[in-house]
């Protein structure tokens, strides 16, 4: 009895199933609960936004009448205008003195505030003038709407009510108070008024985007405002409890808690459909997308199995003709997946096999052993310098010779000479320190300003961190000594070496500038193609030995440019990598 074997089933059965399992069952039981979780989730955020939406409505409102109340708090204990409007005047005169001495002042003050768009003062007092202003409690004041819906509380703190506009209807909203903080002025009646601008309500109520209707509702459910257009909230006291709204519709409300607004509510209804449209799309999206989900994979997955299942068999029959010594190779586009990789690969061992079996490989090896030979064979020969020991006698002995003849200078010179020397037929030594290497080009340096005096002059800068920094023997004074010879010797003035040298995070950076003489375009431009020409050394040979073993230590690891301009002169910038 043969137990079942998945490794006996065939490749595109293997994927199918595989994609059953692992791809099939899981997106459709994934897209269920995605929908489930998502419509939930965009229920409750936009619940949260329509509740927010009301809440700015609700605060910008109670912000623009904290202004007004800020304004009749102030003038409610200003003991001055209690004085104005109880003083008995004895002529007209009078009153227009302490009009303008004090009332006018007060008025410029309440434009300051943008929500307040008038200020109002109603008395008693038969012998003030009733202009500008100041209004007379009378009858008609007494029976007005404003009056007698705040008698009952405006003396215990500021009553919001709505007053008779310009259209005739009660559409303007008012701030009113009792003006009784002082009891030694009590002798006459004093009302102050703040009438709130004209289209604020609108500003407020319309300024942010709510999906429905907004009521601003009294202690007594009584509508004073609402941006529904079937209710005539200006034409008087309309209860909210008198509209009827369908069962679908949702309310939000934000209560006030102070006592100048005390028990009034900002209250927001909007249709539940508005929250589920965006549900209702996501649905439609998740179904489309599940469709697409399994449709479409079916059928890829179809014509990956048989691309993949032929191009394995093909390359199945090439290995066993490799059985037989039959090295063909797989022919056809070079294709980048995995048994295109696989394909390439068997050509190249294919390839490679047949190399080795008529022994190119172990030509081609001896053939690259023997070019790397010359190669170091040429660099050791650019390297390779005699060390005359009786030169460095016979300069010592002349250095002597200079010291007895009180020539300092000279002896100086040619003690540095010397070391030059020497340090030039030392290389066995490959890593100098930075501080070695500008030793060694100060005495260069030394030498340069002997002969030519003033005409060259050097400045050298060296980061204190970058004396430490190992660089190769020799890698820097090729370029100071062609910029002392070839830079500034042929100019007719004076001339100025820079040396530069500093720490960067992890490198190194060499820069020498000299404002000589430069080269021509042609001859800059033949020098920096001759420097890659690595089998032709020929002329430039300093510069082309630093660059070749600056490759040999660093291989890619440094960056190397030279500038050169014609009667300006030359900069080498040399970026390796520190290394202490």
């Amino acid at each position: 009895m043969n137990l079942f074997n998945f490794n006996n089933i065939g490749l595109r059965n293997k994927l199918l199933i595989i994609y059953i399992v692992s791809v099939f069952i899981p997106i459709t039981l994934t897209h269920i609960a995605f929908y489930e979780i998502t419509s939930n989730n965009v229920r409750a955020q936009k619940m949260n936004d329509i509740s927010l939406s009301l809440k700015q409505i609700s605060n910008d409102f109670r912000t623009a009448i904290d202004d007004a109340v800020e304004i009749s708090s102030k003038l409610y204990t200003e003991y001055e205008l209690y004085n104005f409007l109880e003083t008995k005047y004895e002529s007209s005169i009078d009153f227009i003195h302490a009009y303008y001495n004090y009332y006018s002042r007060i008025y410029k003050e309440v434009p300051l505030f943008s929500t307040v768009r008038s200020l109002n003062l109603y008395t008693n007092n038969d012998t003030v003038i009733y202009a500008g202003g100041v209004n007379k409690i009378d009858t008609i004041v007494k029976e007005s709407h404003w009056y007698k819906d705040s008698e009952s509380i405006r003396s215990s703190y500021p009553v919001l009510t709505r007053r008779i506009g310009e259209s005739g209807k009660l559409d303007t909203f008012s701030l009113i108070r009792e003006m009784d903080y002082f009891t030694t002025k009590d002798s006459t009646q004093k009302i102050l008024e703040l009438q709130f601008d004209f289209g604020i309500m609108d500003r407020i109520f319309h300024n942010v985007t709510f999906p429905g209707d907004i009521y601003l509702l009294d202690e007594k459910e009584t509508i004073e405002y609402s941006t529904n257009p079937k209710v005539n909230w200006s034409e008087g006291n309309i209860q909210y409890d008198s509209i009827t709204f369908s069962k679908d519709m949702l309310v939000f409300e934000v209560p006030f808690n102070v006592p100048y607004l005390n028990n009034w509510k900002v209250v927001g209804v909007a249709q539940e459909k508005v929250l589920l449209e965006e549900v209702q799309g996501s649905r439609n999206f998740i179904l489309y997308f599940a469709l697409i989900n399994l449709v479409f994979p079916s059928l890829f997955i179809v014509y990956i199995t048989s691309s993949l299942h032929v191009r394995i068999l093909r390359i199945l029959k090439h290995m066993r003709k490799v059985e037989d010594q039959n090295f063909e190779l797989i022919k056809g586009v070079n294709y980048q997946d995995e048994i295109g990789e696989l394909t390439q690969a068997f050509n190249r061992m294919a390839s490679k096999i047949k190399r080795l079996i008529n022994e190119v490989y172990k030509a081609d090896i001896q053939k690259k052993d023997l070019e790397l030979q010359r190669k170091q064979a040429q660099l050791s020969a650019l390297q390779s310098q005699i060390n005359p020991h009786f030169l460095f006698n016979v300069l010592e002995t002349i250095r002597m010779r200079s010291i007895l003849k009180k020539e300092e200078e000279t002896a100086k010179i040619i003690q540095n000479m010397a070391k030059m020397l020497r340090k030039s037929f030392i290389w066995g030594k490959d890593w100098v320190s930075v501080d070695e290497e500008i030793y060694l080009i100060k005495c260069f340096l030394e030498i340069q300003h002997y002969r030519f005096d003033d005409k060259m002059q050097y400045h050298i800068d060296v980061d204190p961190e970058a004396k430490k920094c190992i660089i190769p023997n020799m890698s820097l004074i090729p370029f100071v000594e062609n910029a002392s010879i070839h830079g500034i010797e042929p100019i007719k003035g004076n001339g100025m070496i820079n040396i530069s040298i500093k720490r960067d995070g992890d490198t190194l950076i060499c820069q020498i500038t000299d404002n000589g003489q430069g080269m021509e375009k042609e001859e800059f431009e033949q020098l920096m193609r001759s420097i890659e020409q690595v089998e032709n050394i020929g002329e430039h040979v300093g510069i082309k030995n630093v660059y070749y073993r600056l490759k040999l230590h660093y291989s890619n690891h440094f960056d190397f440019k030279v500038k050169s301009v014609e009667g300006e002169g030359t900069t080498v910038r040399i970026v390796l990598p520190f290394q202490k």
